[in-house]
């Protein structure tokens, strides 16, 4: 919830053209708003009145706000073009490049860059330009930053929840033409095939057919396969952002051909488990995102980690776990359910998994540490954690699946997770629990 300041009201107030404008600054950042709702929010002010600015900000929000993901949005573009008197050149701010060092720098609040583009769309981004020449005591310095990185490698850099709409689309561009490759893997089962391994009754099979004289030994090998790829993806509301940037990614390994995969299997959770599996078949992403979100009730709602686990292990497990499958788990590991027992569902995933790879976006911040309960129950049993904040991050799970070995930042925090413990107070009941929240 913004903070919302007094309204100064001007002699000849304009209110229903500055609705108009409002909405359409909403609607080009994204909110489906269409003439219908501006005649709507218009009336609805006009009943509910303009005095009290409580009234007016949630009279507007349920006219224009119909889902949980644009309130985010919606309280921006309020602030800025309702309260900030300065929102202008705080706004140009975001969308100028600055010298590092000159001007103290913010960085942008989620949904901030996109309610700036919005609200700038037309406008001239460029810093004005004085109208006298330069004199000639004054140096000016010409700089050509052209070459200094290009689009893509800032793009790859840039935290998912920063990005603009513009951004966020180059984005999706980038991550469905990303590949994923796995190495196959070794059966059990042989295929008879010049190899390393004696094929006793393939010679015997040969001899029979020269009266039973030896002329030749008959080998094998084992089959190659690829194992399934499972996708458990947090929805919940500290996680919408980042998790709409990994679906798309998840829907291009999924729909790409010669990546290895056997299935690809995604599964979201927030307070329930839901299986999305059949929609990222579709080709369309935007088509089979869409699906998924119709089917997935629970979106930007709370987080019940080990509950829906438990429904998962009880469920799935065995149907889609088989064959030394991979799981990639995405959230960032604050579990809402205090009486769940988070470790051993995690024991029980990990057991079932070939490799079970973590990616948590709170892993971007240079002093996390696993404090957090459900992080230090979760941690113990995952085969690496890695962060998952930007495309790099996403980029950077080729390397865990190629080293097994490959721990990311799992052993630094174990490492943490034990001075923790050492540095806890020298009560027994203390240390039991936290040896049992360890796991």
């Amino acid at each position: 919830m913004v903070e919302l300041a007094d309204l100064d009201l001007p002699e000849h107030p304009k209110l229903a053209q500055n609705i108009a404008h409002f909405a359409r600054a909403l609607r080009r950042a994204g909110l489906p708003i269409g003439p219908g709702r501006v005649i709507d929010a218009v009336r609805a002010v006009q009943v509910a009145g303009f005095t009290d600015r409580m009234d007016f900000y949630w009279t507007l929000h349920a006219c224009f706000v119909s889902k949980r993901e644009e309130q985010a949005t919606f309280g921006q573009i309020f602030r800025l073009y309702w309260r900030d008197p300065r929102y202008l050149e705080q706004m140009m701010s975001f969308m100028q490049p600055m010298v590092r060092g000159v001007a103290e720098e913010r960085t942008a609040q989620a949904a901030e860059k996109r309610a700036a583009e919005a609200l700038l769309d037309g406008e001239e981004r460029d810093a004005p330009q004085p109208e006298d020449e330069a004199k000639d005591d004054e140096i000016l310095l010409d700089i050509d930053a052209s070459q200094t990185i290009s689009t893509q490698e800032r793009l790859r850099s840039l935290d998912f929840e920063q990005m603009s709409l513009a951004e966020m689309a180059a984005a999706k561009r980038i991550l469905a033409q990303m590949s994923l490759p796995v190495k196959p893997l070794q059966s059990r089962r042989t295929q008879a095939l010049p190899g390393r391994i004696p094929d006793w009754r393939g010679t015997q099979r040969m001899a029979m057919r020269r009266g039973g004289e030896i002329t030749d030994f008959a080998t094998k090998r084992r089959r190659l396969r690829y194992p399934n790829l499972v996708v458990l993806c947090d929805i919940s509301g500290s996680m919408s952002q980042y998790s709409r940037a990994v679906l798309h990614f998840v829907h291009g390994v999924a729909n790409a051909q010669g990546q290895g995969w056997a299935q690809v299997h995604a599964f979201t959770f927030g307070t329930r488990l839901t299986n999305i599996t059949r929609h990222l078949r579709t080709r369309d992403v935007d088509a089979a995102l869409s699906a998924a979100g119709a089917e997935a009730q629970d979106w930007e709602g709370g987080t019940r980690i080990a509950a829906c686990l438990h429904d998962f292990n009880r469920d799935w497990s065995r149907r889609v776990m088989g064959q030394g499958a991979v799981v990639l788990l995405i959230t960032d590991g604050l579990d809402r359910d205090p009486t769940a027992d988070l470790g051993r569902e995690m024991q029980r995933l990990s057991l079932t998994a070939r490799q079970l790879i973590w990616l948590n976006p709170l892993l971007r911040w240079d002093g996390f540490a696993p404090k957090a309960k459900g992080i230090a129950a979760m941690l113990p049993h995952v085969s690496s954690f890695r962060s998952g904040h930007n495309i790099a991050s996403l980029a950077g799970l080729a390397q865990a699946l190629a080293r097994p070995d490959d721990t990311g930042e799992k052993q630094r925090l174990m490492a943490a997770l034990a001075d923790n413990a050492t540095d806890a107070p020298q009560n027994p009941f203390a240390f039991t629990r936290a040896a049992n929240t360890i796991g």
